[in-house]
């Protein structure tokens, strides 16, 4: 939807007079002087949110048009902000399939990602930050899942030099973890860091509201018992939606996609990892969201310290998936974050990527081939995803693997890979012959004999 310029010019107007009071905000901010409400509503942060949201998805066109009417959109969502009506817009569901896993995604509107940018980025991350463990990694600018890994290598290594390679590791997974975050108990967690402030109370309710499940289908002994159940929103998805008929509402669970929700999975079990990290002193503890471990010379003291994270685990509705949670030898060989781990008596950490990741990347190059063929997608952003993931993982991967996988690669798409100084060169295996006699920008061997 597009406007006359007479009101792009007078809506710039009114955005300039806002933000002339806000460049004092900014110098106030850092005195710690300004209030939650009025660094959610400072116009310089709604603008810092706005670049963040529409980054990496201008080519939409809900987003281009957005683009076109940027400030009259902020002011709009000023003026909602100020009068307390903001509310939730409508948001989009579908499944993405990651490492063989199908996870439920739900993607909000532009206008609702701004405002979720500025709570988190401005308000919740920086204070959330300074109550959380150093080795809890997940979604923090600095850290993510490479971090994670090096502070398990980090862990190992420091076990090796107390204790060698005798020892144990509980390795701890939470079943559904999205899925049955308590809406109650993850508000008032968050409250507690800003002195229950009342903005921050009424959006955090307002944003709460939207992850709200529909279970009229339920019957009153499931509605009874359903906080305490085990959620699969997986599952929840493919019940009829003339049974949703909104008389029966669950409290708890929160969208794969937001960004809050990211914000409430790092800081949501707090309590688990104090417990284990400061109550009972374990120093080669860590947590990437819904993994975690513990390294300990004695397996009845990882035994006892489960049964202890079970208890506060249920206070919290945390569900601990007992198929994946498991104690084996420090010695033996182990997966954690997709890489497979081994330490030997010598002290030398052993990496290897996950033999399944290998096989998925081989199965999605053969689809892959097909769609270029047929013109679904281009060439050039298939090589793009093949020269990241290559990157990512070639030194996990064992010579025999590259050479398997390259040789793939190569067949599907006709091309020619040569490692050079560490990068991966790719050219077309046969190279079509130019106007000139040359062929990629050499002569060929006909026209070069005629010279």
């Amino acid at each position: 939807m597009s406007f006359p310029t007479p009101c792009l010019s007078a809506a710039r107007d009114k955005w300039q007079s806002r933000t002339q009071f806000t460049t004092v905000s900014i110098a106030i901010t850092v005195n710690n002087l300004m209030t939650y409400e009025e660094i959610v509503c400072d116009a310089n942060n709604l603008y810092k949110a706005y670049k963040a949201s529409i980054k990496g998805s201008k080519w939409k066109e809900t987003t281009q048009k957005f683009m076109i009417n940027f400030l009259r959109y902020l002011i709009a969502i000023q003026d909602d902000l100020l009068n307390r009506t903001l509310q939730n817009g409508p948001a989009e569901e579908f499944s993405l399939s990651e490492r063989g896993r199908v996870r439920p995604i739900t993607s909000i509107r532009i206008r609702d990602r701004i405002v979720r940018h500025v709570l988190c980025d401005e308000v919740l991350l920086p204070e959330v930050r300074k109550h959380i463990i150093y080795d809890n990694g997940a979604s923090i600018k600095d850290r993510g899942i490479s971090h994670q890994r090096d502070r398990f290598e980090v862990h190992l290594r420091r076990y090796y030099k107390l204790h060698g390679n005798e020892g144990w590791i509980l390795f701890g997974d939470f079943s559904k973890f999205y899925d049955n975050i308590i809406h109650e108990i993850a508000k008032r967690e968050l409250l507690k860091l800003f002195d229950d402030d009342e903005f921050i109370d009424w959006l955090l309710t307002l944003i709460f509201d939207g992850f709200k499940i529909d279970v009229s289908y339920m019957s009153d002994g499931e509605y009874a018992s359903c906080m305490e159940d085990t959620f699969n929103k997986l599952d929840y998805r493919e019940i009829p939606k003339s049974l949703l008929t909104g008389e029966k509402w669950m409290y708890k669970s929160v969208n794969i996609g937001d960004q809050l929700s990211q914000i409430i999975g790092i800081y949501y079990p707090y309590r688990i990892d104090n417990y284990v990290k400061y109550v009972r002193q374990q120093k080669f503890y860590g947590r990437y969201m819904d993994d975690w471990y513990v390294m300990n010379p004695s397996k009845e003291e990882l035994q006892d310290l489960l049964k202890n994270i079970c208890v506060i685990a249920k206070e919290l509705g945390i569900h601990i998936n007992m198929k994946k949670t498991r104690i084996v030898k420090i010695s033996s060989t182990y997966k954690y974050l997709q890489i497979r781990y081994s330490l030997t008596k010598d002290g030398k950490i052993i990496k290897r990527i996950n033999p399944t990741r290998v096989t998925t990347m081989r199965r999605k190059l053969k689809k892959l081939a097909v769609k270029v063929q047929n013109g679904e997608i281009l060439y050039e952003h298939v090589e793009n995803m093949f020269r990241s993931w290559m990157g990512s993982f070639y030194k996990l991967l064992s010579r025999q693997q590259r050479q398997n996988l390259i040789g793939l690669y190569e067949e599907l798409f006709d091309k020619a890979i040569t490692i050079v100084s560490k990068k991966m060169v790719v050219t077309d295996k046969f190279p079509q012959k130019t106007e000139g006699g040359y062929v990629n920008g050499w002569l060929d061997a006909d026209t070069a004999d005629s010279f």
